[in-house]
Parts: structure tokens; C-alpha cells; sequence
């Protein structure tokens, strides 16, 4: 079966409906007019016995007689121009007078037919409208008399009238379906070009656009809203290609440092000492590498993916100290002094996970970045039904161009030069899709040479049961 397409379709659906509408509003046409005429009849042929019998005499109590000048009148000698046929009939259904226009004819007495009904029968084979009446004196039945109209020029003007709705109809319809198509195929064509733009976008031609309608229509919006994820896929393609440069990059760099340290290692005899001086150095490389490696795949593991997230209750206060134990090591060797200032103990309902990764990022910042002999202070508080967690360092800052950008991977900022600090670039990324993917508040201030402070909002425990 051949698919139609969409021109068609559009052009087929409204004359479809169009066609209804005609066909209802030729229906009504021709039964007001048929209405009208027949109504126009009935009138008459009332008039007419009421005039008969108005004008009816009665001789022997029994016998009924027209006066003779009635007969003379042109409707009852003529059966071409609207004929009107009289006929008395006594009891016995014989007919007692007739008007000159039956001639041989006579008018058939309908016996189902009820006193002043109008109903329709025939005459020479031609159609009339016929009524038969019952005649009294003083209370008695003595007889009855039928009036008949003719409907020959009714019918014609029905029947000329039905065929020319019936020939006008399907030429209305054709005409009303080439005048759609053709404004359906106007109405379509910035849908062609979408079509033809979407067919010349490629991965590697993410710059062309979809031309934008004049009129703000539905076509509009949806151009508008094709170049939306249009530009939306074109930045995280490019994203991505950037993301696997500095990957790889960044996976290059120890892998090269290691190789050259060993290749040089290897060339001539060395004593112990140089031997384990350098490979101390390829093994710090080496962890360099792992913890790299580990935030990749754990970016990789929790990219938009929900439904990975395992909700519990969350005690913020030992996960807090858990960390600083893990980094015990670090706050120790750089005598950083931290103070956790917590009046109580404070629950969220988030994934004990992804809260444990985002808090070792942001205090392994802390104690990494600070000063020699600084302070860092963590505090919980409850401020309007949520629990905020403050990170506050006396490090060597950030700059504040630099701000937005330390959220983007593999980003350091280069406002003073701490070369010699590890690192990624990849802890802050980390902590913001895992805060939004939490729906935890996320804010971070800084100033160069002052320190850095990080805020952030959870969800109290206790609420969210509610």
C-alpha cells in the first residue's frame, strides 16, 4: 500500500471535513427547499377547502353542488399551470360533482387517510398532494370532499435542484482538494527544510542551522527548538573531543615521565640510592596515575545515571572525621590545624557514597592548597530545615576569573604557581556533577593569598521522611 505523504495527508484530512460541512449544509439546503414547497402546497390546498367549503350548497339534504361560476375558474379547467382538482364524494364514496380538469379522471378516496391529512399520491401518473375532508349538516356526515393539487413542477424544481448538488458536490470536493494541497504544500515547506538541513548534518558538520520560518508559528518553535539541541549536541561533542584531548593528555603525561625515568635509569650502572630515588619517583607517578584513572571511571560511572543513586541515612559528622583520618597523613607533614565545629549531630538522606567522595574531594583541596602552620575549619549548622557544611581554608587562593572555570575538567587554575602540587584537575568537576546529581547546594569563594571557602547545602534527614 502506497504511503501518502504528508501534503496529501494534510489536503485529504480537510476535505474530508470540508466535504461533511458541504455535504451537511447541500443536505439542509435542499430540505428547507423541499419543506418550503410542500409547506406552500399545504397552505394553498388548506385554503382551498376552506374556500370550498365555504361556498358548497346543499339541495335534497343530500346532494352537493359547486356554484358554477368556480368551475369556470382557470386552476380547475387546467391541468398545465397549477392545477387544483376538486371532487365531492356522498357517503357511499360515489361521486356526486367534479371539477372540469379531472375530465375522465377521477380522485381515489384513501380510506387510512384521516380528516384534513395532507399526504402525497398519484394522478395520470403524475404526483399530487391530496386531502380529503369529511362534509356535515348540522352535526351529520353526508359526504366528503377531496381537493388535489398538483406536484409536477414541485418535483422538477426538487429534482433539478438535487442533481445539481449531486454534480456540484464532488466538484467542490476536487476543486477544495488541489486549493489545500497547494496551500498544505506552502504551509509544509519550511518542514522541507528541515528536512534537507537535517540530511547534511553530520558529526562532523555540526555548524549548519535550520533557517528560521518568518511567521512565529508551531514550525517556528520547532526549528527554534531543533537548533537548541542542535547547539546542545555541538557543545557536548565538543566537550567530549575536549575531554579525550586533556584525558589523554593527562594519561600521557606520567606514562611519558615514567618511561623517560626509567630509560635513563637503565643506560649505565647506578648505586642503590639513585636506584630507589627513582623508582620512589615513578612509584608516586604511578599513583598519580591510579587516582587520575579512578576519577575517570567514576565520572564515567555516575555520567546522568540516576538510578546508580542508593539513598540512606547519612551521619555527616563521622563521615567528616573519616575523611580527616584518611588524610591524617597530609594534615600532619604540612602542620595544618583543623577545627570540626559541630553542636550536635547532623543527619541527610543522600548516598553514603557519593557524600563520603564529595566531602574527601573538597577537604583533600583544603589540606593540599593550605599554608604551612594555617587553619582549616569545618563546620555543621541548621539554618531553615537544611544543613549546611562549611569548608573554610587559609590555602593560597584562587583567582576570580578562575572560579567558574575550576568546575570544568582538568582545569587548574595558574594564578600562582604550585607546580609542585599534584593534581588532577579533576576533584571540583567531580564534586558538581555528583552535588547536582544529589541535588546538594554547591557555592565556592575565594580570594588569592586569603584561602578558599566551600558551601555546602543538604537535605536534613528528618524532613525528607516527612
Amino acid at each position: 500500500m502506497t504511503q501518502l505523504s504528508f501534503k496529501n495527508r494534510i489536503a485529504l484530512n480537510y476535505i474530508i471535513t470540508t466535504g461533511l460541512l458541504v455535504l451537511a449544509v447541500f443536505s439542509a439546503i435542499y430540505i428547507i427547499v423541499r419543506l418550503t414547497v410542500y409547506n406552500h402546497i399545504d397552505e394553498n390546498l388548506l385554503i382551498e377547502v376552506r374556500d370550498h367549503l365555504s361556498e358548497i350548497r346543499v339541495e335534497k339534504k343530500a346532494v352537493i353542488l359547486m356554484d358554477a361560476e368556480e368551475w369556470e375558474e382557470r386552476e380547475h379547467n387546467s391541468v398545465d399551470v397549477n392545477p387544483v382538482f376538486v371532487q365531492f364524494l356522498d357517503l357511499n364514496k360515489k361521486i356526486i360533482e367534479k371539477s372540469p380538469n379531472l375530465k375522465n379522471e377521477k380522485l381515489v378516496f384513501h380510506e387510512g387517510k384521516s380528516g384534513f391529512e395532507l399526504f402525497d399520491t398519484k394522478l395520470l401518473d403524475n404526483k399530487i398532494r391530496q386531502i380529503q375532508v369529511p362534509l356535515h349538516i348540522k352535526s351529520k356526515k353526508i359526504g366528503y370532499l377531496i381537493i388535489a393539487m398538483s406536484l409536477s413542477d414541485s418535483t422538477q424544481v426538487l429534482e433539478n435542484l438535487l442533481d445539481t448538488l449531486l454534480i456540484t458536490f464532488p466538484i467542490i470536493l476536487l476543486l477544495l482538494f488541489f486549493i489545500a494541497r497547494f496551500l498544505a504544500g506552502r504551509s509544509i515547506s519550511p518542514i522541507n527544510e528541515i528536512i534537507n538541513t537535517s540530511k547534511i548534518i553530520t558529526k562532523d558538520n555540526l555548524k549548519t542551522r535550520i533557517p528560521l520560518p518568518k511567521t512565529r508559528d508551531e514550525l517556528f518553535v520547532l526549528s527554534t527548538t531543533i537548533n537548541n539541541l542542535l547547539n546542545r549536541i555541538e557543545d557536548a561533542i565538543d566537550r567530549e573531543k575536549q575531554f579525550t584531548s586533556d584525558a589523554s593528555h593527562e594519561l600521557r603525561t606520567p606514562l611519558t615521565v615514567i618511561k623517560g625515568t626509567l630509560e635513563v635509569l637503565i643506560r649505565k650502572p647506578r648505586d642503590s640510592k639513585e636506584y630507589e630515588e627513582k623508582i620512589n619517583y615513578c612509584i608516586n607517578e604511578v599513583d598519580h596515575l591510579n587516582s587520575l584513572v579512578d576519577q575517570l571511571l567514576m565520572m564515567a560511572r555516575f555520567e546522568n545515571q540516576k538510578q546508580n543513586i542508593l539513598k540512606e541515612n547519612v551521619y555527616l559528622n563521622a563521615v567528616i572525621l573519616d575523611v580527616l583520618k584518611l588524610n591524617s597523613e597530609k594534615i600532619k607533614s604540612g602542620k595544618v590545624n583543623v577545627v570540626l565545629d559541630a553542636a550536635e549531630d547532623f543527619y541527610t538522606y543522600s548516598d553514603n557514597y557519593l557524600v563520603v567522595t564529595i566531602l574527601r574531594n573538597i577537604i583533600s583541596n583544603a589540606v593540599k592548597y593550605s599554608k604551612k602552620n594555617s587553619e582549616i575549619k569545618i563546620s555543621l549548622l541548621r539554618k531553615e530545615n537544611k544543613i549546611y557544611c562549611v569548608v573554610l581554608d587559609q590555602g593560597i587562593g584562587i583567582a576570580k576569573k578562575d572560579l567558574e572555570s575550576i568546575l570544568n575538567p582538568f582545569f587548574r587554575s595558574d594564578s600562582l604557581n604550585h607546580s609542585d602540587i599534584k593534581g588532577t584537575g579533576l576533584g571540583l568537576f567531580i564534586v558538581k556533577r555528583m552535588t547536582d546529581l544529589l541535588q546538594i547546594d554547591f557555592e565556592i569563594e575565594s580570594e588569592i593569598g586569603v584561602g578558599t571557602k566551600v558551601l555546602l547545602g543538604f537535605e536534613e534527614y528528618q524532613k525528607v521522611l516527612k
